[in-house]
């Protein structure tokens, strides 16, 4: 088949707009799943996404479809749609030549599709608007026609109303998509200049245990087959496949694939390091140069991860290996502390995916962890000239050796009822944000352009933007730039011994604040013990907050009755001085779910 009979595109949704329903109807539409075999949510695989209802990794599917006298060969990229995978995101747009920009009718645009509109028109992507869910009683399909025609300045009469749940309008979607997308172009002609090449866009992996990292690859030139001898650029990385393929939408073995084609390259690899979204592959004999867009994705949320026994940290390792072979975006490094024993300093895309890595820990490797509160990075110059870059808290310098300390600020869009303005904007302040442009959005909507520090942006301020617009606000962002920021250390202490896994890095004009919240939290839910416990918020070089806890009291006297007064003192005499010897110890085991519900409060 030529390349004029291929077109691939992908969906662009904001979560729960139905970008994955919607997929199911096109596999049904063309036949590439019998109705028999099939179940909602058909290309997201794991369990985890299902439960979520959103998608996590991408799925590739070929479908075969017949239009008039004409058959095309239609590959589909179902693409997460949350902010923290906005780079794999970008790699799969590369990856196509057109997008259909599927709109919610009961919720109209939200901020995300905006964010990852504006990556398709970069790209150059052909757009094929449509409005999903009109079979809602609460769609609101003319209103949000109007939204999008005047986001993409186009007549209502060029926006299709489909519904992904009972299948209408899907086949004059996929019409659409046939008409309005380009097909696929060769970017160096290297096949027709009689010499052997080739050239494709690794836009995700995943790993095997049989045979290792599986390539997803969009070829862009030439063609390849099992007996060519591949090479990485990023990877650095030279190999001879173990199979080719196309995904129908499951893995289907092909002795070649061709310039226009997606399908999967099994490297054979089975250690970390190989594989990177956007790196380029080609002939090791005769390497073509790399395709423009790659980037290393940056960490911009990390938290420490330990097991809860200290018998499972070897697993522990294994398993963050086993997963860093399917998710490279991810970085892991050891670290111990004296409390929770030995674990790891973990970078992350954002707090999704942290919440993601965490929860496939616990599942696909049944392990119990303990995570830190998330923190940021933090650009510190101390008066002694040193410039360093500070991931953990617990690294945090103190005070007095502090000349300035920078911080990474984002630039954030909200899309909200208007008639939510109004309360929303003490709400700002809380946060530290500057509120800049302030527009218009159709239907009784405003969109607001905001900059505030990412540190801010993870204290909740998501979800309390949704309680307090009832859930109809939504929001994106992208990383901006490092400003100067006014914080400081705060250090709690439980019986004079700071706890490093409750350190945190805040606000100076929220510290007292937080301070005594931190210690009424940690007052409420730490076990009491046989002596007198002191729980102290330490910053600035003194104690703001402190309470303590009464000891835990035994009536070491209870099976007595009668007698002289002194055999009871006798007793009495012995406690206190066992509490006394405890006390001069001074160490407090603080139990696992401790540290949990601290965590858990501190998102909250």
């Amino acid at each position: 088949m030529g390349l004029e009979h291929i077109r691939n595109f992908c969906v662009i949704a904001h979560i729960d707009h139905g970008k994955s329903t919607l997929a199911d109807r096109l596999l049904e539409l063309t036949g590439t799943i019998e109705k028999r075999k099939m179940q909602n949510q058909v290309l997201d695989r794991m369990e985890l996404e299902r439960e979520r209802g959103i998608t996590i990794k991408m799925k590739p599917v070929r479908m075969l479809y017949r239009l008039g006298a004409e058959h095309y060969t239609l590959n589909l990229i179902d693409t997460p749609g949350h902010i923290d995978f906005s780079y794999e995101v970008s790699r799969a747009l590369g990856a196509v030549e057109g997008a259909i920009l599927l709109v919610d009718a009961t919720q109209g645009i939200e901020a995300q599709t905006l964010s990852v509109l504006e990556m398709a028109r970069e790209q150059g992507l052909v757009i094929i608007p449509a409005v999903n869910k009109i079979d809602s009683p609460l769609a609101r399909v003319r209103e949000t026609k109007r939204e999008i025609s005047k986001l993409l300045d186009c007549s209502e009469e060029e926006i299709l109303a489909v519904s992904g749940k009972t299948g209408e309008g899907v086949p004059e979607l996929l019409n659409e998509v046939i008409k309005r997308v380009p097909p696929p172009r060769q970017l160096i002609g290297g096949a027709a200049a009689g010499w052997p090449a080739f050239r494709g866009l690794v836009f995700d992996f995943e790993y095997s245990n049989h045979t290792g990292v599986i390539l997803f690859v969009r070829v862009f030139d030439g063609r390849i087959s099992k007996d060519d001898k591949l090479k990485l650029f990023v990877g650095k990385r030279e190999f001879r496949p173990v199979g080719i393929g196309i995904f129908m939408p499951g893995e289907v073995a092909a002795d070649t694939l061709s310039a226009g084609e997606i399908g999967y390259v099994i490297t054979g690899a089975k250690e970390p390091g190989i594989a990177f979204v956007g790196d380029t592959v080609t002939l090791a004999r005769n390497p073509l140069p790399s395709l423009p867009g790659f980037m290393k994705p940056t960490p911009v949320v990390f938290a420490s991860i330990y097991p809860e026994s200290q018998d499972d940290f070897v697993i522990l390792r294994r398993a963050l290996e086993r997963l860093k072979l399917s998710d490279s975006s991810f970085s892991a490094e050891e670290e111990a502390s004296g409390l929770l024993g030995k674990g790891f300093r973990c970078g992350f895309l954002g707090v999704l995916h942290l919440e993601i890595v965490t929860e496939r820990l616990r599942r696909e490797f049944n392990l119990q962890l303990v995570v830190t509160t998330p923190s940021i990075t933090f650009e510190v110059l101390e008066k002694s000239g040193r410039r360093r870059t500070v991931y953990s808290p617990v690294y945090f310098p103190d005070q007095g050796e502090i000349k300035e300390v920078r911080e990474p600020w984002v630039a954030v869009t909200i899309i909200v009822p208007a008639d939510h303005l109004g309360v929303l904007m003490p709400l700002f302040h809380d946060h530290e944000a500057v509120l800049g442009e302030t527009e218009s959005f159709g239907d009784g909507r405003a969109k607001l352009s905001l900059s505030m520090p990412l540190r801010e942006l993870m204290r909740g301020f998501f979800d309390r933007i949704k309680s307090l617009t009832s859930g109809f606000a939504s929001l994106s962002y992208s990383l901006a730039d490092f400003r100067t920021a006014d914080v400081v250390k705060l250090e709690v202490l439980v019986a004079e011994e700071v706890i490093p896994a409750f350190s945190k890095v805040i606000a100076r004009r929220r510290v007292e604040e937080e301070a005594e919240a931190t210690v009424e939290r940690l007052y409420k839910i730490l076990p009491r013990q046989l002596f007198t416990v002191k729980i102290q918020a330490k910053a600035l070089g003194r104690i703001l907050a402190s309470r303590t806890l009464s000891a835990l009291r035994k009536d070491v006297t209870g099976y007595l009755y009668g007698g002289d007064i002194t055999r009871k003192m006798k007793l009495w005499q012995k406690q206190k001085a066992g509490k006394k010897r405890l006390k001069a110890r001074g160490r407090v085991e603080i139990p696992h779910d401790v540290f949990l519900k601290m965590v858990q409060g501190e998102r909250r």
